[in-house]
């Protein structure tokens, strides 16, 4: 039997390639690129599961509570890891991670800025899992000044092949001992590392500040240990240790043991280590790759059932000679499994070919080991079943079911299936259609804003440069600043501890006056000169910039801030310490900038507060319009004049802050990618329907044209009805679009809003795709001869 439905399968394709070609192409189109959304999804929910015991580690993350604020972010105290291990009997492991600032190492000729790169307690590898090549993972770090590196660090180092243990890595001022080397940690983990150093060789190791918060602290449970019972005994560490140190300020504190293998979908927290992801893209994704194996399958549908009487005397004589219901169900389903097995195939090749260009928009590193995997090999053979199962199970029924005696008659000859269902069909594709062009154009349009928004500094033609030399340097940061503003391509240089959309502000607790008394309240903070403000742009609101004399009391704010505390008269406001009953020390408001964004625009405007501190070391530099090439050359040379032996990196401002927003730049791509490829599979659909459609209406058309019905008019009596089937797509799409869109622009604090354009257009668009694509076949027909049509009759 099965021999017998193969025979008659190729038969029918051969007979009609026209058909199976554009029901092979949309399958294979639809069956790419799902299962290329499929691995992004396995990809993105897989995060951190390569760890031997995922289940059992968990993230001590930090929730911060003040009176007018709350905050959340990833890092804890220096004591915290070592006091689980000493007070619960179910932490079988805890550990402490420090994000290392960006630092040269040398070893001979080769030199490279390393940025991966974290101290860590010596017990991390029993922890988290991590092959070594080289080096005893349980005493790798345990000794001060030694460092492990992955493989492709220890290849760039000392070359392929070459021991490194036993090694040294130099930096401007001190020398590591190569004590491991470990494999390539992979690319799905929310924290990557290239290098490790021996937590002991960090000066502040031994720190135990219950106040500072630094550290990524990460515990591994015993076996069968419950995280119910784990929240509960560090609610205890809290309430035993943290408590004491900031109830007398007003702030409440509490840590959460965050499911390693949640962070990154899950996360909400600040500063973390890398890019999250984030479970709703997770849901997108998979409902678009489900509809585009939908649209496809629906594009099947249309064209079995549309030339259902193409197929009719074949299928009355085969019930008359004796064929039952149940053999012609398994032809019709096995051609349509057929057709899914031969896009598949198709599909395999697509996607080995596509995988640099997906890679490149994604982000992601997909490569045919990744198609070759057993998994991924039965998902395509799975889809490939389920496609042609789905895509056939109507048609087959539905051919199945004909009655033979009036198909013989010839009752079936002039219908081509059931109609409403086929509207019914097409006004999905349509719907899903515009769906995605309506989020697709939203999407754009918000990171276009994005890109242009004023953010209250000038970020064009401003270029940053970093000093990290591991040293403290005060004279040649002067001196190099004074250069630095000597070059007549440059117009001014400021110095700060940070700048617009780097991240790298402090956050200090200090007592503000407000109306109804004093206030503690941590502010993000850092230090600048009085050039940093006329460097970007910034405008002063009131008062005036830093002078030298403002070393030890005097500040800024911004214009946040003084709402915030309702100051009326911010100049002169006095912000003291909590603690410092005797008021020793304290700062005097000077100046007032306007607000900028200091940090991307998923958040609002913060208060900030800024120290003078002309020493930090950050140049950002405002160039002259003129010849880019030109003006860098000049700064790296009055680099090489004081730090010659570190080599000259630079940033561009609005660069680093569009970076702020890869991630939905990556999303938008593929969505981008995947409406336009939706419209081509239902193109395709339309294409070959209406084919079918004119060809069982060809002598209609001929008898209209005999009585002088012009080429226009048979157009639009083909193609009108396409025109309702969109307007009906557009009125399921827009609200079903608008909903969606509505809770994804939450994310962000500052945007456009929804428009009617993006809905208007994107139902233009489909109602004139369709109307030209049905247009083709529709001017063929009307175009035709119509005694060639009509010889018969």
């Amino acid at each position: 039997m099965i021999k017998n439905v193969l025979r008659i399968a190729l038969r029918n394709f051969r007979k009609d390639k026209w058909f199976s070609l554009i029901n092979i192409m949309g399958l294979t189109i639809g069956i790419t690129f799902s299962l290329f959304l499929i691995f992004y999804i396995r990809d993105e929910l897989s995060y951190d599961r390569f760890n031997t015991n995922a289940d059992r580690i968990y993230r001590i993350v930090t929730y911060v509570t003040e009176k007018d604020k709350n905050t959340n972010f990833t890092y804890t105290e220096a004591p915290l890891a070592f006091q689980m291990k000493k007070d619960y009997p179910e932490v079988q492991e805890a550990a402490r991670m420090l994000k290392r600032e960006r630092t040269l190492f040398k070893v001979g000729d080769n030199s490279f800025f390393e940025t991966k790169l974290f101290y860590a307690d010596s017990n991390i590898f029993r922890i988290f899992t991590a092959k070594f090549l080289e080096g005893n993972p349980n005493i790798a770090l345990v000794e001060p000044k030694s460092v492990v590196i992955n493989r492709t660090t220890a290849e760039k180092y000392f070359g392929k092949n070459v021991p490194a243990v036993g090694k040294t890595l130099h930096t401007v001022y001190d020398l590591y001992k190569v004590t491991g080397v470990f494999e390539d940690i992979p690319e799905n983990t929310h924290i990557r590392y290239n290098m490790l150093i021996s937590m002991s060789s960090d000066s502040n190791n031994y720190n135990q500040n219950w106040g500072s918060f630094d550290y990524f602290t990460y515990a591994l449970l015993k076996p069968g240990s419950s995280q119910q019972a784990f929240q509960k005994k560090v609610d205890q560490t809290v309430a035993k240790y943290v408590k004491p140190v900031f109830d007398p300020f007003g702030v409440k504190m509490r840590f959460y043991a965050q499911p390693v293998v949640d962070i990154h979908l899950h996360s909400e927290m600040e500063r973390e280590p890398e890019e999250l992801g984030s479970m709703s893209y997770i849901y997108t994704f998979s409902a678009v790759a489900f509809f585009m194996l939908l649209i496809a399958c629906i594009n099947y549908m249309n064209l079995t059932t549309a030339r259902s009487a193409r197929r009719a005397k074949e299928i009355g004589i085969r019930k008359v000679t004796g064929s039952g219901r149940g053999q012609l169900i398994a032809q019709f389903l096995g051609e349509s499994v057929l057709t899914a097995m031969a896009a598949v195939v198709l599909s395999f090749l697509l996607i080995v070919l596509l995988f640099p260009v997906f890679n490149s928009i994604s982000g992601k590193s997909f490569s045919i080991t990744t198609l070759l995997q057993p998994f991924n090999i039965f998902l395509m053979l799975g889809i490939g079943l389920f496609t042609g199962l789905i895509g056939g199970s109507y048609p087959a029924f539905y051919l199945s079911a004909f009655q033979p005696v009036s198909i013989l008659k010839g009752a079936l000859s002039k219908a081509s299936g059931n109609i409403n269902l086929r509207r019914t069909l097409v006004v999905l594709q349509f719907s899903i259609s515009m769906v995605m062009l309506i989020c697709t154009w939203i999407v754009y349009q918000q990171l276009e804003y994005m890109r242009n928004k004023d953010l209250g500094f000038d970020k064009n033609q401003v270029m940053t440069v970093v000093v990290n030399t591991g040293k403290y340097e005060p004279d040649k940061i002067l001196a190099m600043g004074n250069d630095f503003r000597r070059l007549s391509t440059v117009a001014d240089v400021g110095v700060g501890g940070s700048y617009p959309g780097s991240g790298n502000t402090n956050l200090n607790l200090f007592r503000f006056q407000t109306k109804t008394g004093h206030l503690d309240k941590a502010v993000e903070c850092y230090g600048v000169d009085a050039h940093y403000f006329s460097a970007l742009g910034i405008k002063m609101a009131a008062g005036r910039n830093f002078e030298p004399a403002d070393t030890s009391h005097g500040t800024m704010v911004n214009e946040s801030l003084v709402k915030h505390f309702g100051w009326n008269q911010p100049i002169g406001q006095r912000i003291t310490f909590p603690g410092d009953t005797a008021v020793k020390d304290y700062l005097e408001v000077v100046g007032v900038v306007k607000d900028f964004n200091q940090n991307s625009l998923y958040n609002p405007i913060q208060p900030l507060l800024f120290f003078y501190g002309p020493l930090n070391n950050t140049y950002i530099m405002k160039l002259n319009p003129g010849n880019a090439n030109k003006t860098i050359a000049q700064v790296e040379a009055v680099w090489k004049k004081y730090f010659p032996a570190l080599p000259f990196e630079f940033k561009f401002l609005d660069e680093g802050l569009n970076s702020q927003y890869v991630a939905d730049q990556k999303r938008g791509k593929i969505f981008a990618s995947l409406a336009v490829l939706t419209i081509i599979i239902t193109c395709l659909g339309l294409l070959g329907l209406t084919a079918y459609t004119t060809q069982q209406r060809q002598k209609e058309i001929s008898v209209r044209r005999v009585l002088g019905a012009s080429v226009g008019e048979i157009i639009t009596l083909i193609t009108r009805n396409y025109f309702w089937l969109a307007l009906i797509a557009a009125a399921i799409a827009f609200p079903v679009a608008y909903y969606f869109m509505s809770k994804w622009m939450k994310a962000f604090s500052y945007s456009p809003g929804i428009s009617a354009l993006p809905f208007i257009v994107s139902a233009l668009v489909i109602m004139i795709t369709a109307i030209l694509t049905a247009t083709f076949h529709s001017a063929k027909a009307a175009l035709s001869k119509p005694s060639n049509n009509l010889r018969s009759e």
